[in-house]
């Protein structure tokens, strides 16, 4: 077949079709009667001789011949986004629009308030709208109405950009009144009552079974390979909220340094080493290939790159 009889806008159509799965989302994304989206299935179908969307009882489910045209197609249109992108650079003083970034509690608290101070000196007219994992899904981020996602993610799709940010250490949270200040052993550390908190990946979360320890975490995991296991009466998803709960007297929270941190100058609590070895965890963000090549994006992912950076070479307790 020569390309040039190939209308390559029904590439645009197929990555819209493949991303909706449904003609009529597909054709609202890209402002097309619902008639002409099916008739650029059709002409897809002849094109790559195959069904491409067959509709299942689970709506339209792409063939395996579509799926292995979808990373094909991405990238292609990708390439000729890039191409046309204005040579011209994003000017930070001057531009006026709002960035969505989906930020977990953690690096809400810990980067973001950094990355808002550049941004009042270096992009005054910029707004941010940080949105929770549970406000998000991967497909958000994958259609790029969610310009990035900072957080610590078990598992993210590989058509995803990503980038490292920083590991942190872990520390204990605690009241000064708790008794097991008076030997903070390991032994001690089990037999007291604890907080757990974490909130990664995306999506609305769902409850907590006490007894699944692999999916708690890096605390939890890092006692199941001591034969240990600690005692949790709180579940929660908030690092703020934690860390307030950790003022009473009977509760630890073990939580990231850079977290911890943030109470060092409290009064109410203390911060100790945990009586045991927690790996590292791991924080990232993570873009649509959509916006790879978007200058303004590059721009943002660049400072909040240079951001971590810079407060990754500061220890964050003293």
């Amino acid at each position: 077949m020569n390309l040039n009889r190939v209308d390559l806008n029904l590439l645009v159509y197929l990555d819209a079709l493949l991303r909706e799965r449904n003609v009529t989302q597909a054709a609202n994304q890209l402002n097309l009667s619902q008639p002409a989206m099916s008739n650029g299935l059709r002409r897809l179908r002849n094109l790559f001789d195959d069904p491409l969307l067959v509709r299942t009882s689970d709506g339209m489910t792409p063939t395996e011949r579509a799926l292995e045209l979808e990373p094909i197609v991405r990238e292609v249109l990708s390439h000729i986004d890039q191409a046309i992108q204005p040579r011209s650079a994003f000017d930070p003083e001057s531009a006026t629009r709002v960035f969505r970034i989906m930020a977990s509690d953690y690096a809400e608290s810990t980067l973001l308030p950094a990355v808002l101070a550049k941004l009042r000196n270096q992009a005054p007219g910029l707004t941010l709208d940080i949105m929770t994992p549970s406000d998000v899904s991967f497909l958000d981020v994958e259609r790029g109405k969610v310009d990035m996602v900072i957080n610590r993610f078990d598992s993210m799709p590989q058509s995803f950009h990503q980038i490292h940010l920083w590991n942190d250490s872990f520390a204990c949270l605690l009241s000064p009144e708790n008794p097991v200040l008076n030997d903070f052993s390991l032994e001690n550390y089990l037999q007291a009552n604890h907080i757990w908190v974490s909130k990664t990946g995306m999506g609305v979360g769902v409850g907590v079974d006490p007894d699944d320890v692999q999916r708690l975490g890096w605390v939890d995991a890092a006692l199941t390979k001591l034969g240990k296991k600690r005692q949790i009466r709180v579940f929660t998803r908030h690092y703020q909220a934690a860390m307030t709960l950790a003022e009473q007297n009977d509760l630890i929270v073990t939580l990231p340094s850079r977290a911890a941190a943030l109470k060092q100058n409290n009064p109410r609590v203390v911060l100790r080493e945990p009586p045991f070895d927690i790996p590292a965890l791991e924080l990232k963000m993570a873009w649509s290939p959509l916006l790879q090549h978007n200058a303004a994006n590059q721009w943002l992912r660049k400072l909040i790159a240079n951001t971590a950076r810079e407060l990754d070479n500061k220890d964050p307790l003293p």
